[in-house]
Protein backbone atom coordinates (compact mmCIF):
# COMPACT_ATOMS: atom_id res chain seq x y z
CA UNK A 1 0.00 0.00 0.00
CA UNK A 2 2.84 2.55 0.60
CA UNK A 3 4.53 2.64 -2.81
CA UNK A 4 0.75 2.90 -4.19
CA UNK A 5 0.31 5.73 -1.96
CA UNK A 6 3.16 7.43 -3.73
CA UNK A 7 1.52 7.61 -6.79
CA UNK A 8 -1.78 9.16 -5.66
CA UNK A 9 -0.28 12.87 -5.85
CA UNK A 10 0.76 12.09 -9.08
CA UNK A 11 -2.17 10.48 -10.16
CA UNK A 12 -4.31 13.33 -8.73
CA UNK A 13 -2.57 15.83 -10.15
CA UNK A 14 -2.59 14.26 -13.36
CA UNK A 15 -6.77 13.70 -13.47
CA UNK A 16 -6.99 17.41 -12.25
CA UNK A 17 -4.63 18.80 -14.97
CA UNK A 18 -6.76 17.31 -17.42
CA UNK A 19 -10.25 18.27 -16.41
CA UNK A 20 -9.18 21.72 -15.96
CA UNK A 21 -7.36 21.51 -19.43
CA UNK A 22 -10.07 19.94 -21.50
CA UNK A 23 -13.08 19.74 -19.50
CA UNK A 24 -13.33 16.44 -19.05
CA UNK A 25 -11.95 13.33 -19.30
CA UNK A 26 -9.33 12.62 -16.27
CA UNK A 27 -12.16 11.88 -14.07
CA UNK A 28 -12.44 8.70 -15.44
CA UNK A 29 -9.33 7.56 -13.91
CA UNK A 30 -10.74 8.26 -10.77
CA UNK A 31 -12.10 4.45 -10.22
CA UNK A 32 -9.46 2.96 -11.01
CA UNK A 33 -6.89 4.66 -9.27
CA UNK A 34 -8.54 4.28 -6.12
CA UNK A 35 -9.41 0.32 -6.59
CA UNK A 36 -6.15 -1.01 -7.44
CA UNK A 37 -3.66 1.60 -6.54
CA UNK A 38 -5.54 2.14 -2.76
CA UNK A 39 -7.57 -1.21 -2.73
CA UNK A 40 -10.75 0.31 -2.06
CA UNK A 41 -14.25 -1.46 -3.03
CA UNK A 42 -16.00 -0.65 -6.31
CA UNK A 43 -18.93 1.23 -4.58
CA UNK A 44 -16.64 2.63 -2.54
CA UNK A 45 -14.49 4.25 -5.27
CA UNK A 46 -17.37 5.41 -7.45
CA UNK A 47 -18.45 7.56 -4.46
CA UNK A 48 -15.68 8.87 -3.80
CA UNK A 49 -14.85 9.45 -7.24
CA UNK A 50 -18.05 11.79 -7.06
CA UNK A 51 -16.34 14.00 -4.26
CA UNK A 52 -12.91 14.55 -5.79
CA UNK A 53 -14.39 15.52 -9.33
CA UNK A 54 -17.06 17.71 -8.41
CA UNK A 55 -14.87 19.53 -6.16
CA UNK A 56 -12.01 19.80 -8.30
CA UNK A 57 -14.17 20.67 -11.81
CA UNK A 58 -16.26 23.56 -9.40
CA UNK A 59 -13.11 24.91 -8.75
CA UNK A 60 -11.38 24.81 -12.28
CA UNK A 61 -14.70 25.93 -13.35
CA UNK A 62 -14.34 28.94 -11.38
CA UNK A 63 -11.12 29.78 -12.88
CA UNK A 64 -12.28 29.72 -16.20
CA UNK A 65 -15.05 31.79 -15.28
CA UNK A 66 -12.94 34.11 -14.44
CA UNK A 67 -11.74 34.46 -17.85
CA UNK A 68 -15.65 34.49 -19.15
CA UNK A 69 -15.20 31.03 -20.40
CA UNK A 70 -18.49 29.76 -18.63
CA UNK A 71 -21.86 30.20 -19.58
CA UNK A 72 -23.82 29.77 -15.98
CA UNK A 73 -27.56 29.40 -17.55
CA UNK A 74 -26.55 26.85 -19.66
CA UNK A 75 -24.32 25.02 -17.17
CA UNK A 76 -27.07 24.57 -14.97
CA UNK A 77 -29.80 24.01 -17.04
CA UNK A 78 -27.66 20.85 -18.33
CA UNK A 79 -27.37 19.70 -15.11
CA UNK A 80 -30.75 20.10 -14.10
CA UNK A 81 -31.28 17.95 -17.16
CA UNK A 82 -28.79 15.29 -16.32
CA UNK A 83 -30.20 14.41 -13.12
CA UNK A 84 -32.85 11.97 -14.00
CA UNK A 85 -29.98 10.26 -16.05
CA UNK A 86 -27.83 10.44 -12.47
CA UNK A 87 -30.88 8.90 -10.51
CA UNK A 88 -31.31 6.04 -13.01
CA UNK A 89 -27.51 5.42 -12.95
CA UNK A 90 -26.57 5.40 -8.97
CA UNK A 91 -29.82 3.25 -8.76
CA UNK A 92 -28.78 0.80 -11.50
CA UNK A 93 -24.84 0.49 -10.11
CA UNK A 94 -26.18 -0.88 -6.75
CA UNK A 95 -27.78 -4.05 -8.86
CA UNK A 96 -24.23 -4.69 -11.07
CA UNK A 97 -21.75 -7.49 -9.61
CA UNK A 98 -17.82 -5.39 -9.37
CA UNK A 99 -16.30 -7.43 -12.30
CA UNK A 100 -18.96 -6.68 -14.71
CA UNK A 101 -19.13 -2.60 -13.80
CA UNK A 102 -15.52 -2.63 -14.43
CA UNK A 103 -15.59 -4.76 -17.74
CA UNK A 104 -18.28 -2.42 -18.76
CA UNK A 105 -16.06 0.65 -17.57
CA UNK A 106 -13.28 -0.45 -19.45
CA UNK A 107 -15.04 -0.45 -22.68
CA UNK A 108 -16.51 3.07 -21.89
CA UNK A 109 -12.48 4.18 -21.32
CA UNK A 110 -11.70 2.70 -24.83
CA UNK A 111 -14.58 4.89 -26.84
CA UNK A 112 -13.81 7.95 -24.61
CA UNK A 113 -10.03 7.15 -25.91
CA UNK A 114 -11.27 6.87 -29.15
CA UNK A 115 -13.72 9.96 -29.29
CA UNK A 116 -11.11 12.15 -27.88
CA UNK A 117 -8.59 11.01 -30.74
CA UNK A 118 -11.39 11.65 -33.56
CA UNK A 119 -11.76 14.56 -32.16
CA UNK A 120 -8.06 15.57 -32.18
CA UNK A 121 -7.80 14.78 -35.73
CA UNK A 122 -11.38 16.70 -36.80
CA UNK A 123 -9.76 19.70 -35.49
CA UNK A 124 -6.32 19.53 -37.08
CA UNK A 125 -6.02 22.21 -39.70
CA UNK A 126 -6.09 20.85 -43.39
CA UNK A 127 -5.38 22.66 -46.60
CA UNK A 128 -8.82 24.27 -48.14
CA UNK A 129 -8.32 24.04 -52.20
CA UNK A 130 -8.99 27.48 -53.55
CA UNK A 131 -12.01 28.26 -54.79
CA UNK A 132 -12.22 28.52 -58.98
CA UNK A 133 -12.72 31.79 -59.88
CA UNK A 134 -16.39 32.90 -60.51
CA UNK A 135 -17.82 33.12 -63.84
CA UNK A 136 -19.43 36.97 -63.08
CA UNK A 137 -20.44 36.57 -67.06
CA UNK A 138 -22.80 33.26 -66.63
CA UNK A 139 -25.89 33.42 -64.12
CA UNK A 140 -26.85 29.64 -65.14
CA UNK A 141 -24.54 28.21 -62.73
CA UNK A 142 -25.96 27.18 -58.83
CA UNK A 143 -23.83 28.32 -56.14
CA UNK A 144 -23.59 25.57 -53.50
CA UNK A 145 -25.76 26.60 -50.00
CA UNK A 146 -24.90 25.83 -46.58
CA UNK A 147 -26.60 22.80 -44.74
CA UNK A 148 -29.85 23.69 -43.10
CA UNK A 149 -29.33 24.83 -39.55
CA UNK A 150 -31.09 21.87 -37.13
CA UNK A 151 -34.61 23.39 -35.88
CA UNK A 152 -34.68 24.92 -32.59
CA UNK A 153 -36.90 21.46 -31.52
CA UNK A 154 -34.25 19.37 -32.45
CA UNK A 155 -31.24 21.38 -31.00
CA UNK A 156 -33.57 21.02 -27.50
CA UNK A 157 -34.44 17.38 -28.17
CA UNK A 158 -30.55 16.08 -28.76
CA UNK A 159 -29.72 18.43 -25.81
CA UNK A 160 -32.07 16.37 -23.59
CA UNK A 161 -30.48 13.35 -24.56
CA UNK A 162 -26.94 14.51 -24.30
CA UNK A 163 -27.62 15.59 -20.69
CA UNK A 164 -30.02 12.64 -19.69
CA UNK A 165 -27.08 10.39 -20.91
CA UNK A 166 -24.48 12.07 -19.42
CA UNK A 167 -25.99 12.31 -15.85
CA UNK A 168 -26.90 8.36 -16.49
CA UNK A 169 -22.64 8.00 -16.89
CA UNK A 170 -22.20 10.13 -14.01
CA UNK A 171 -24.75 8.33 -11.45
CA UNK A 172 -23.72 4.76 -12.84
CA UNK A 173 -19.48 4.96 -12.85
CA UNK A 174 -18.63 8.00 -10.86
CA UNK A 175 -17.98 10.00 -13.88
CA UNK A 176 -17.96 13.32 -14.43
CA UNK A 177 -18.58 13.01 -18.13
CA UNK A 178 -17.24 16.12 -19.43
CA UNK A 179 -15.69 13.87 -22.79
CA UNK A 180 -19.21 14.19 -23.74
CA UNK A 181 -20.29 17.18 -22.43
CA UNK A 182 -17.98 18.77 -24.37
CA UNK A 183 -18.99 18.17 -27.77
CA UNK A 184 -22.61 18.41 -26.92
CA UNK A 185 -21.99 21.78 -25.51
CA UNK A 186 -20.06 22.38 -29.33
CA UNK A 187 -22.49 20.93 -31.67
CA UNK A 188 -26.08 21.25 -29.87
CA UNK A 189 -25.49 24.87 -28.69
CA UNK A 190 -22.51 26.08 -30.94
CA UNK A 191 -20.25 26.68 -28.63
CA UNK A 192 -16.46 27.86 -29.28
CA UNK A 193 -14.22 25.18 -27.17
CA UNK A 194 -12.71 27.41 -24.53
CA UNK A 195 -16.61 28.31 -23.39
CA UNK A 196 -17.74 24.51 -23.74
CA UNK A 197 -14.42 23.34 -21.87
CA UNK A 198 -15.48 25.97 -19.08
CA UNK A 199 -19.39 25.40 -19.03
CA UNK A 200 -18.51 22.02 -18.72
CA UNK A 201 -16.71 22.05 -15.46
CA UNK A 202 -19.43 23.33 -14.37
CA UNK A 203 -21.87 20.61 -15.12
CA UNK A 204 -19.83 18.20 -13.83
CA UNK A 205 -19.79 19.32 -10.33
CA UNK A 206 -23.68 20.07 -10.68
CA UNK A 207 -23.60 16.12 -11.77
CA UNK A 208 -21.44 15.19 -9.33
CA UNK A 209 -23.08 17.31 -6.50
CA UNK A 210 -26.54 15.51 -7.95
CA UNK A 211 -25.29 11.75 -8.08
CA UNK A 212 -23.69 12.02 -4.69
CA UNK A 213 -27.07 13.30 -2.52
CA UNK A 214 -28.53 10.59 -4.49
CA UNK A 215 -26.09 7.74 -3.08
CA UNK A 216 -26.32 9.22 0.55
CA UNK A 217 -29.56 8.52 0.95
CA UNK A 218 -28.45 5.00 0.61
CA UNK A 219 -25.89 5.51 3.01
CA UNK A 220 -23.02 4.85 0.41
CA UNK A 221 -20.85 8.10 1.94
CA UNK A 222 -20.68 5.65 5.16
CA UNK A 223 -18.12 3.91 2.85
CA UNK A 224 -15.91 6.40 2.13
CA UNK A 225 -12.21 6.83 4.00
CA UNK A 226 -12.60 10.81 3.91
CA UNK A 227 -8.81 11.50 4.62
CA UNK A 228 -7.48 9.48 1.71
CA UNK A 229 -10.42 11.24 -0.60
CA UNK A 230 -9.41 14.48 0.86
CA UNK A 231 -6.20 13.97 -0.08
CA UNK A 232 -6.80 12.92 -3.28
CA UNK A 233 -9.67 15.71 -3.83
CA UNK A 234 -7.04 18.33 -2.95
CA UNK A 235 -4.36 17.32 -5.63
CA UNK A 236 -6.85 17.11 -8.23
CA UNK A 237 -8.22 20.49 -6.97
CA UNK A 238 -4.53 21.93 -7.38
CA UNK A 239 -4.10 20.08 -10.90
CA UNK A 240 -7.52 21.53 -12.01
CA UNK A 241 -6.78 25.15 -11.20
CA UNK A 242 -2.81 24.08 -13.19
CA UNK A 243 -4.79 22.87 -16.31
CA UNK A 244 -6.87 26.21 -16.70
CA UNK A 245 -3.66 27.76 -17.24
CA UNK A 246 -2.23 25.29 -19.47
CA UNK A 247 -5.79 25.97 -21.07
CA UNK A 248 -4.71 29.34 -21.92
CA UNK A 249 -1.45 28.47 -23.07
CA UNK A 250 -0.83 25.16 -24.46
CA UNK A 251 -2.19 23.93 -27.61
CA UNK A 252 -5.05 21.36 -26.09
CA UNK A 253 -4.57 18.70 -28.47
CA UNK A 254 -1.10 17.70 -27.54
CA UNK A 255 -2.32 17.10 -23.97
CA UNK A 256 -5.61 15.30 -25.60
CA UNK A 257 -3.37 12.87 -27.13
CA UNK A 258 -1.21 12.09 -24.58
CA UNK A 259 -4.04 11.01 -22.59
CA UNK A 260 -5.60 9.03 -24.46
CA UNK A 261 -2.91 6.76 -24.72
CA UNK A 262 -3.24 6.84 -21.16
CA UNK A 263 -6.77 5.87 -21.35
CA UNK A 264 -6.01 3.49 -23.36
CA UNK A 265 -3.40 1.65 -21.48
CA UNK A 266 -6.19 1.86 -18.00
CA UNK A 267 -8.56 -0.21 -20.45
CA UNK A 268 -6.47 -2.72 -21.43
CA UNK A 269 -5.38 -3.11 -17.67
CA UNK A 270 -9.36 -3.28 -16.54
CA UNK A 271 -9.89 -5.93 -19.63
CA UNK A 272 -7.04 -7.98 -18.59
CA UNK A 273 -7.99 -8.34 -14.90
CA UNK A 274 -11.88 -8.26 -14.96
CA UNK A 275 -12.51 -10.45 -17.96
CA UNK A 276 -11.22 -13.25 -16.93
CA UNK A 277 -13.36 -13.20 -13.94
CA UNK A 278 -16.87 -12.16 -16.22
CA UNK A 279 -15.71 -15.61 -18.65
CA UNK A 280 -14.99 -17.60 -15.81
CA UNK A 281 -18.44 -16.54 -13.59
Amino acid sequence: MSSAVVWVPLVGLVIGLTLGALGGGGSILTVPALVYLLGQSVPAATTGSLVIVGVSSLVAAARHRAAGHVRVTAGVTFGALGMVGAYAGTRLSAHVAPHVLLTAFALLIVLVATLMIRRDRAARPTAQPAPPPADVGSGDHDVPSAPPAPSRSAQVARLVLAATGVGLLTGFFGVGGGFAIVPALVLVLGYPMPVAVGTSLLVISLNSASALAIRATVGALADIDWLVIGGFTLMATLGSLLGARVAQRVDPRVLTRAFAGLLLATAAYLLAVNVPTLLAG
